[in-house]
């Protein structure tokens, strides 16, 4: 089974719409006020931001229907890993937030 086969799922109109639904508001609260994302000591955490950021910048990526050729990029960008950690970053925004 190739990689085009297990993707053909995320090349849809619909998935590309929802990758940039998450990734623009969470890159829009992490440029505009990215104290919303402190904890409840005040602090931030370096590593999660990291992983959000990452998925926010996957988001983008097939957002835009960009497509990697390379093996290794097409996996760090992948729409199910970007969702998991956009994923993350909605309960992290939740949490700082006191939503939970």
């Amino acid at each position: 089974m190739t990689t085009d086969v297990l993707n053909a799922p995320f090349r849809h109109a619909l998935g590309r719409a929802l990758s940039l639904l998450l990734a623009i508001p969470l890159s829009l609260v992490l440029m505009i006020h990215p104290a919303s994302m402190l904890d409840a000591s005040g602090h931030y955490s370096h590593g999660m931001l990291m992983l959000i950021m990452w998925g926010v910048a996957g988001g983008y990526v097939h957002g835009v229907g960009f497509k990697p050729r390379a093996l290794a990029w097409r996996g760090a960008f992948h729409p199910l890993l970007a969702w998991g950690l956009m994923g993350l970053g909605v309960v992290v925004l939740a949490q700082a937030r006191q939503w939970v």
